[in-house]
């Protein structure tokens, strides 16, 4: 698979071989051909391969999957799912195209303000849990 087709070349590469477990952040472009488990969060686009298998919620500016994820998605713009992609999770994208063959099992929401809201959502969640961190009280 072109780096190309990612926008720029990718500066992180998991290779077919190569299993990642836990949270994995990028500023920078990353093309997924091997396994990760955790979370995977890129600044810029991501693209997973036709053989990646990933089990982690995935969040990134732009994407392409030809592979398998489980897991949700996040995708600020534009999210391309190849003939070869099987998603299991939700879906959240600007704009998403999906080509004949792929496969979703989730929910799937688009446009500008779902992505956004997603992430405010998020942003709120931490804090009411960090909120509710220092409001806990022992029970008697």
């Amino acid at each position: 698979m072109p780096n190309r087709d990612i926008g720029n070349e990718a500066e992180t590469v998991i290779a077919a071989s190569v299993k990642v477990e836990g949270e994995f952040v990028s500023q920078g472009n990353v093309l997924i051909e091997g396994v990760v488990e955790g979370s995977l969060k890129t600044e810029k686009n991501l693209r997973v391969g036709e053989r990646a298998r990933i089990n982690a919620d995935v969040s990134a500016a732009s994407a392409t999957v030809a592979g398998e994820v489980r897991g949700n998605i996040l995708v600020a713009e534009k999210l391309d799912l190849e003939p070869t992609a099987h998603i299991f999770g939700d879906v959240r994208a600007k704009v998403l195209t999906v080509s004949a063959g792929a496969q979703i099992n989730g929910r799937i929401s688009m446009g500008q303000e779902s992505a956004k809201n997603e992430a405010q959502g998020k942003q709120q969640f931490k804090a009411q849990e960090k909120q509710e961190e220092k409001v806990k009280v022992p029970a008697i």
